[in-house]
């Protein structure tokens, strides 16, 4: 069996679209009371951005978010709208090659600025102030993890 590679995509350009903002993995465009989110193949450490990108990265994170949107859509309301590229307006289904599998088309939202990092265990300096103070980020958590 032949294994077929898709490109590393490590920054978009859709001419015809107004680039919105670029963060560290994520390139989003405005449409008009809309965004298109386009996820990225770029690796992001400590918040630098690094110069090389993994394969198909921007397609699975936004494959988790479409399920975890999906999921959660009777519990509350989000800004998805599709992920369908063909459900598209006309100006972006022309750029289908970088869309298709790593984009969203979503409504605004007012943003709340909140950035998690889910592990299964405590590392760094997490883990240290755990061990100290039994409290991650000034926060008690249970004893004995």
């Amino acid at each position: 069996m032949k294994s077929v590679q898709n490109p590393i995509i490590l920054e978009t350009h859709l001419p015809g679209l107004e680039p919105y903002t670029r963060g560290k993995v994520r390139d989003v465009y405005q449409v008009a009371d809309r965004l298109l989110i386009v996820a990225t193949d770029r690796i992001s450490a400590f918040d630098y951005i690094l110069p090389t990108g993994i394969p198909d990265k921007g397609r699975v994170l936004t494959q988790l978010s479409i399920f975890w949107f999906d999921f959660l859509r009777e519990m509350t309301p989000t800004h998805f709208l599709t992920a369908r590229v063909e459900d598209y307006p006309e100006p972006l289904r022309r750029h289908a090659d970088q869309l298709e599998g790593r984009s969203m088309l979503v409504k605004r939202a007012r943003m709340v600025d909140i950035e998690c990092v889910a592990r299964g265990y405590l590392s760094g300096s997490g883990w240290k102030e755990y061990q100290q103070h039994g409290t991650v980020c000034g926060i008690a958590l249970p004893p004995g993890l």
